[in-house]
């Protein structure tokens, strides 16, 4: 149906391009003017957005530069939902618009259809409503286990991952050990929820399941290795996002044997084509994305979404804004490779840290502007959560993120006092402290100080970040074992305090290096710790 603009002056026009519930569309016609696409002889959505400030989509709808490219009045674009792959976010913010997500209204629909994607893998329940469909009763052949006292592995502790943990902990009574770098101990232990690096979840699971955003830092996270260095007859469910789990070592996986099962809702290409491998396999349950396919969750997210529109039209920030907003034009060409740059500390930074991250601290020079101050710490921060949050951290909501997660940020204006101080400095504070340090240099970012040691690398690529001991042998050594394994290096930057004492190596290189390398560096050439990152 097409809704009836109120056609008032000075109200805001609304396009809804996809369907949502009717409660978000009432809240919304307090103060817009609302249109709703669908009817039979509605025009195309690109030629309807011409003519609104805010339009509003759900998956289907791809907002694209093209489309906001005629769409001239267009400055808020809202998602009825979490995910934002069919929206151009760089091309939205680089036009001014905002865009916000509804995240939360589907926690509870998302987490219990994961509880139920593990109950159903469990006790076999897909496969054994076939075969009494098909006429057999054969109970010996679905004995099941249970879930109590079973591990759950949980990877990523965001709204979703955390609902999963207590109602697994608490309902189930399973023992739930969970990865994420951004939740402190004393949060976890309040929902049940023992803390553990990676290697240590994927050994000990029964049951894992993963619950972080698809990014570049996620996708394939779990992998062949991953799965391989889990216990045999272990399980995997993934209800977040297709991609972070490698389906063709998943199905190997689970077609030698070494998996028990496995359970999917969400595929690295939808529809799952008719050629996938999981495709045909005993023990894998599927499911058609249906995570947030509940009727109170559709109605959960249209009202969350409307809500946010309405506050941002009273001037408040909505709590779920996507992207940074908008900064002056030439405020915004100047600190351009500076954004981009501390994005890149933030991210190397917490690629090289280990364990809890309990702080943050931005220091920029002693001119910077609050503005600039605001959004370099927004990309930072970005880069350091980015890859374990569902939300995605900006200027508008970097702080507040942070602040849920239990992570404290602070901004000093202290560096860039002398020469030798970098531009930028981002250090995380936790188990350990690492820090690094940047400058742009003929309008490039470079990495310039790790953890206090100098170093001069170009902050782009893939590299290898040693450190140890600084005597004779050690660089040639490594070389070696890269040129072993068949790695090209490109550039090489060595950092000391003094002669023979503490030092760091950072390469980069062509290919990333394989685990059994890493291992080697570490063993035959005496480092410290060999650490493979990628900017």
């Amino acid at each position: 149906m097409v809704a009836k603009p109120l056609a008032q002056p000075n109200r805001p026009r609304v396009l809804v391009a996809d369907p949502i519930a009717g409660a978000g569309i009432e809240l919304l016609t307090q103060a817009c003017d609302v249109t709703v696409a669908g009817s039979e002889g509605s025009p195309p959505i690109a030629t309807m957005a011409r003519q609104v400030e805010i339009l509003l989509v759900r998956s289907e709808t791809k907002v694209t530069d093209t489309l906001m490219a005629e769409a001239p009045s267009l400055r808020l674009v809202g998602r009825a939902g979490a995910g934002v792959d069919n929206i151009d976010l760089e091309s939205a913010t680089r036009r001014g618009i905002l865009v916000i997500n509804a995240p939360s209204g589907n926690t509870t629909a998302a987490a219990e259809h994961t509880i139920a994607m593990m109950l159903s893998l469990l006790r076999n329940i897909p496969a054994a409503y076939t075969s009494i469909r098909d006429g057999r009763w054969d109970r010996r052949a679905y004995l099941g286990v249970e879930a109590r006292n079973k591990v759950l592995g949980v990877v990523g502790l965001g709204r979703i991952g955390l609902t999963v943990a207590r109602m697994a902990a608490q309902g189930l009574g399973m023992e739930v050990v969970a990865f994420d770098p951004l939740i402190g101990a004393d949060r976890a232990e309040q929902a049940g929820v023992r803390l553990a690096e990676l290697p240590e979840v994927l050994a000990q699971a029964d049951v894992l399941t993963v619950h972080v955003p698809l990014s570049e830092r996620t996708r394939g996270l779990i992998g062949k290795r991953e799965l391989a260095a889990m216990k045999a007859g272990a399980r995997v469910v993934n209800v977040a996002r297709g991609g972070i789990v490698d389906e063709q070592a998943l199905a190997e996986a689970v077609r030698s044997g070494h998996l028990a099962g496995a359970a999917l809702d969400v595929f690295e290409t939808e529809p799952l084509p008719a050629d996938s491998p999981l495709r045909g396999l005993d023990r894998v349950v599927l499911t058609p994305h249906l995570g947030a396919s509940t009727e109170e969750a559709q109605v959960n997210v249209a009202v969350e979404l409307a809500e946010q529109v309405l506050a941002y039209l009273r001037g408040e920030h909505p709590q779920f804004a996507v992207n940074a907003p908008p900064l002056e034009p030439m405020e915004s060409i100047r600190l351009a490779p500076y954004l981009s740059l501390a994005s890149k500390l933030g991210s190397l930074g917490a690629q090289l840290s280990t364990g809890a991250i309990r702080r943050v601290v931005c220091a920029y020079g002693s001119d910077s502007t609050e503005s600039a101050m605001n959004s370099m710490s927004a990309e930072a921060l970005a880069g350091i959560v980015g890859g374990f949050t569902e939300l995605r951290v900006n200027a508008i909501n970097a702080k507040a993120i942070a602040s849920e997660r239990g992570v404290p940020v602070e901004e000093r204006r202290s560096v860039g006092g002398s020469d030798q101080d970098p531009t930028l400095l981002v250090t995380i504070e936790g188990d350990q402290t690492v820090s690094i340090g940047g400058e742009v240099i003929a309008g490039e970012g470079h990495v310039t100080s790790i953890n206090g040691f100098p170093v001069d690398v170009k902050a782009e690529g893939q590299f290898l970040v040693v450190t140890h001991h600084d005597r004779p042998g050690v660089l040639a050594r490594i070389s070696g074992l890269l040129a072993a394994a068949d790695i090209n290096i490109g550039s090489v930057g060595l950092g000391r305090d003094r002669p023979r004492g503490r030092a760091v190596l950072v390469m980069q290189i062509d290919d990333p290096v394989p685990a059994p390398t890493l291992r080697s560096i570490q063993v035959e050439a005496g480092a410290d710790s060999a650490t493979l990152v990628t900017l």
